[in-house]
Parts: structure tokens; C-alpha cells; sequence
């Protein structure tokens, strides 16, 4: 049983990550500055950044280990999630790309409103 957990587990960071390549690329294309790095070619890991506006910026953080989002502005933590919340707030992110968002008309209590 426990294998097949510890398998499961890895190939939902796998799946995270591909799918963190996947929003960091479309939403360079809507013009925000945005990048994921992974390490190695097991996908079993990711640092994804991204700028919402100036001196805004969201750093999701996935691996074995843990998995974190951080959103600070003004080099200042705002707030830090973990777990299946920080998973979840990805989505609010994903409604940028969603609804074409562009950085010009982001607003950004979008994010962090529900939080505040």
C-alpha cells in the first residue's frame, strides 16, 4: 500500500510541474514576466515565479518535500500557503490566463482579496 501511495505521490508532483511549465509559458505570452525551473529531467521538482504587477510577485514552490506558495509585494511576505491551499490558489492564478488578463489590467487584490 504504501508504495503504490509514495507512487502516486510522485507522479502527482510530476503532473503539478508539467502543469506549472504550462501557465508560466501561457502567461508570458499575455505579457506578464513569468518562468518555472525544474531540476533534472525527473519533473520531480519546480520553482515558478511570477510578476503581477510592480513589486508584486508569487513564488510556488513543488517537490517532495512540501509544496508553498508565497506572495509578496514590496519585497514583504503578504502571506504564505502550504499544502492543498497553496494548490488551490494556483486556480485563482489560472483565472488570469483563463480570462485573458493582461498585465495592464490586473488589479491585484485578484489574489489576495479572499485572503485579506
Amino acid at each position: 500500500m504504501f508504495l503504490r501511495l509514495a507512487e502516486q505521490h510522485r507522479q502527482f508532483v510530476q503532473d503539478l510541474v508539467m502543469n506549472l511549465q504550462a501557465l508560466a509559458t501561457v502567461l508570458e505570452r499575455q505579457g506578464y514576466l513569468a518562468s518555472c525551473y525544474t531540476c533534472g529531467g525527473q519533473m520531480n521538482s519546480a520553482s515558478f515565479m511570477v510578476s503581477l504587477a510592480d513589486n508584486h510577485l508569487i513564488r510556488f514552490l513543488v517537490s517532495d518535500y512540501g509544496i508553498t506558495w508565497t506572495e509578496m509585494r514590496d519585497d514583504r511576505e503578504l502571506m504564505k500557503l502550504e499544502g492543498a491551499e497553496a494548490i488551490s490558489q494556483l486556480q485563482e492564478l489560472a483565472n488570469l490566463v483563463k480570462y485573458k488578463v493582461k498585465p495592464s489590467e490586473y488589479r491585484p487584490a485578484v489574489i489576495s482579496e479572499s485572503f485579506h
